[in-house]
């Protein structure tokens, strides 16, 4: 599987990373556990997830970009909090829900456009002065900016973020620079076969 480190971070998050790139084996791993609740994969995801956090990222408390109450009802489990609690207990670092979802909308199947303004959340009790957000995956950026947004908001001083999965994003001129393997928040236009499968 590609890794990706360090992404370009969407304000108001102060830091990204992703442990690998959301296509072939690291896509199947996510989608085995995100649609087919196949969680032996957890573990090892929140391993890598650790492995691209920089040395000494001052973190208060772990929380996670909670999926509607619609999708976990449906599936039994969200797959953001497994990868949260795993990640925490790889770390040693405390995880406490600290946001709810308010939309029933989900990401998968949407357009760039609606997940820029799908996901809405609100805050679950007062956070502390610095958060580590957790995601399955991020391709738009809508999702964790929005999980970031409501906790600064709501008192946040520092939010960082670290999904397991990236949507790979092609190179513009602004990020030429960047180094090699690194992935852009630019416009990304899919086809077929990268969009999010729509397993149920």
């Amino acid at each position: 599987m590609r890794a990706v480190g360090e992404m370009p971070p969407p304000e108001p998050l102060a830091g990204l990373w992703a442990a690998f790139a959301y296509v072939g084996a690291g896509r199947e791993l996510l989608a085995r556990l995100k649609y087919r609740n196949q969680r032996s994969c957890v573990r090892w995801l929140a391993s890598a997830m650790a492995q691209v956090l920089p040395p000494g990222l001052a973190v208060d408390s772990v929380t996670w970009a909670p999926t509607s109450s619609q999708r976990r009802r449906r599936r039994g489990f969200d797959q953001a909090e497994l990868l949260a609690r795993a990640l925490g207990r790889e770390t040693g670092l405390c995880v406490v829900p600290l946001l709810k979802r308010v939309d029933a909308a989900g990401q998968t199947g949407r357009s760039r456009s609606q997940r820029f303004c799908a996901p809405v959340f609100a805050p679950h009790r007062p956070p502390p002065a610095s958060v580590l957000l957790v995601d399955d995956v991020v391709t738009s950026g809508a999702t964790l900016q929005a999980a970031a947004s409501t906790l600064v908001r709501a008192g946040a001083g520092r939010v960082d973020a670290v999904v397991a999965g990236a949507t790979p994003l092609p190179y513009t001129p602004s990020s030429a620079r960047l180094p090699p393997g690194v992935v852009t928040m630019g416009t990304h236009n899919s086809t077929p076969a990268e969009r999010e499968p729509q397993w149920t």
